[in-house]
């Protein structure tokens, strides 16, 4: 056997321990959050990782108890999510449009300063935002939480999407023009049915944020009816007297399900959308 092909093997071997290694550092804690969940008690500590016995009395908890509003969460964090995902791909599309088919004066210019903002973590604009919502009255509402999400996605998903755009041919903007197109029929009869892979990443991408985010929701939101899961769930591990962390881990694994079912289900078009995407600036 030559050195060289013992090199790749070698090469081999340690990329496939690496990817293994990688995997169970991913699995690991998520099976340990799942057996949680169905361990009696009330501690995530255990000196195995299945436990001896298997309750679902947890999950029951989390939609019977009287403190802790686990229904009510779900909702308000699937009614945000699902709102601010609709407004928030409507303004990446509008915007990502203009910037891939138009030429105008100040273009390139506004594409840096969407690039040089994405860059900034968005809590830094936290004291802005609170003063700004307190002036028109919109602290403590849905609305309010759902502008926040939504306005923020153009700064992450313009440049993706506008990439995605590039990609599409300009002779059949220029063909549906000659039939007498107006711009919003070009965008809306050519191009957002060719552009299915990049609408489910910016899609998913923006469902997910409010199922994860906690610090806006919480600047927000302040009534206990009103919370999103992040806010409610944080709540529960929040003091010394209310430390049910396998009731956490029940909550955690709801919270999950929905987003690794649509994630499985669409994985191919999350991976063209994102793939395609990046192909061009």
């Amino acid at each position: 056997m030559s050195g060289h092909k013992i090199k790749n093997n070698l090469r081999l071997g340690v990329s496939y321990i690496t990817l293994v290694l990688l995997a169970i550092a991913a699995i690991y804690p998520a099976l340990w959050i799942i057996m949680g969940s169905v361990r009696p008690g009330k501690s995530l500590y255990s000196k195995t990782l299945f436990p001896e016995s298997i309750t679902f009395s947890h999950y029951k908890e989390l939609f019977h108890s009287q403190t802790v509003l686990f229904g009510q969460w779900y909702m308000n964090t699937l009614k945000v999510a699902t709102f601010s995902t609709i407004l928030g791909v409507l303004l990446i599309l509008l915007t990502s449009y203009a910037v891939s088919r138009f030429r105008f004066r100040g273009r390139q210019t506004a594409l840096s300063v969407v690039l040089v903002l994405g860059m900034f973590p968005g809590f830094m604009s936290m004291i802005a935002i609170f003063l700004l919502l307190k002036e028109i009255n919109l602290l403590d509402t849905h609305t309010a939480i759902i502008l926040v999400y939504a306005s923020g996605a153009p700064l992450g998903g313009t440049l993706i999407a506008k990439g995605f755009f590039d990609t599409i041919p300009r002779s059949l903007d220029e063909a549906a023009r000659i039939d007498g197109a107006s711009n919003f029929a070009i965008f809306s009869r050519i191009i957002l049915p060719l552009s299915r892979p990049i609408l489910t990443y910016l899609a998913l991408l923006q469902f997910v944020g409010p199922w994860a985010d906690f610090i806006f929701a919480r600047l927000v939101l302040r009534s206990k009816d009103k919370w999103t899961i992040a806010v409610g769930m944080w709540d529960m591990v929040n003091s010394n007297q209310n430390s049910n962390f396998t009731l956490f881990a029940a909550g955690a694994v709801l919270i999950a399900v929905p987003i690794t079912i649509l994630f499985m289900f669409l994985q191919r078009l999350l991976v063209d959308g994102l793939t395609s995407g990046a192909s061009k600036g």
